[in-house]
């Protein structure tokens, strides 16, 4: 099946010490462009974020909120640094020899000493902290797919019934020819009939005439080219995945036939056919620019 560029999915994870938040959105893009915002603790991780996405899309504007709660608040632990402490005892023994006082102090008052004790902050190491992080990410990458993939089903049913429409419309481009060629013949009669009053014309001269005006306005290349392309299309269509850039090619030889039609349409009916014909080929590329 076929997957749509846009798309959007959510995951979040709640315990008692966290909560995680991954939300994913994408947008038409020619390639895949990762746009990453997430907290500063969780930097170390990003190439790691980004290979991971590429696992579930190929193409796509692609932003990517990573959002984390501690609910526990800071983690601390107490350092206790032996031999600063033991250089301030060193101090006081000193001082006590030296000017004959009472050495009085208590293990209380040591470790108010300066640098004697540091409350450091506890991180979450990276063994910890990833796996939670690519569990939440890898669940909402799958619903992130699963909002293209049901969006690609229906671009795969506009896309058809589009394509059903366009057939039709070269089918009345092939009808109309032979049509506007007998109308032309008729034209050609009744313009010598009325200048010369005879109705005995040269049938040499006549088919000369209809040959020069058929080979003007014959479109019989480019509705078999464009009955050709329509089929390759469908048949695209069917592979599923990847296919948005041999599509957009495919579409833009189709306006590129629809193009020449115009070009040599040299009736109102047809040209109004070229027109609605060239409009709704206009409309299947637009969509196209959708399509992963």
């Amino acid at each position: 099946m076929i997957k749509s560029m846009t798309g959007f999915g959510r995951s979040e994870v709640i315990t008692e010490e966290y909560k995680m938040t991954v939300e994913m959105k994408a947008v038409n893009h020619r390639y895949c462009d990762i746009g990453i915002k997430l907290p500063k603790k969780f930097n170390a991780f990003e190439n790691a974020v980004r290979s991971t996405v590429k696992e579930y899309a190929s193409r796509g504007k692609i932003d990517i909120y990573i959002s984390y709660e501690d609910y526990a608040g800071k983690r601390t632990k107490v350092d206790y640094h032996d031999t600063v402490a033991r250089g301030y005892m060193d101090a006081i023994e000193k001082a006590t020899v030296t000017f004959g006082i009472e050495k009085g102090i208590s293990a209380a008052a040591l470790i108010r000493m300066p640098d004697v004790i540091a409350l450091d902050e506890m991180e979450d190491d990276e063994e910890t902290l990833f796996p939670v992080l690519e569990q939440t990410l890898r669940e909402a990458a799958v619903r992130f797919a699963e909002s293209r993939e049901k969006e690609g089903e229906h671009l795969f049913r506009d896309l058809n019934e589009k394509l059903d429409g366009i057939e039709q419309m070269v089918c009345d481009v092939e009808k109309r020819s032979p049509e506007m060629l007998a109308e032309y013949r008729q034209k050609i009669t009744d313009k010598v009939e009325e200048l010369l009053g005879d109705k005995n014309i040269d049938e040499r001269v006549l088919a000369t005439e209809l040959t020069i005006y058929a080979d003007k306005v014959c479109v019989d290349e480019e509705t078999v080219r464009l009955h050709s392309h329509i089929k390759n299309m469908r048949d695209t269509l069917l592979l599923g995945e990847n296919i948005g850039r041999k599509l957009d090619f495919i579409a833009q030889e189709m306006n590129r036939e629809s193009n020449t039609i115009l070009s040599k349409a040299n009736d109102r009916t047809l040209s109004n056919i070229a027109i609605d014909l060239k409009t709704e080929i206009e409309k299947v590329r637009e969509q196209i620019q959708n399509i992963e």
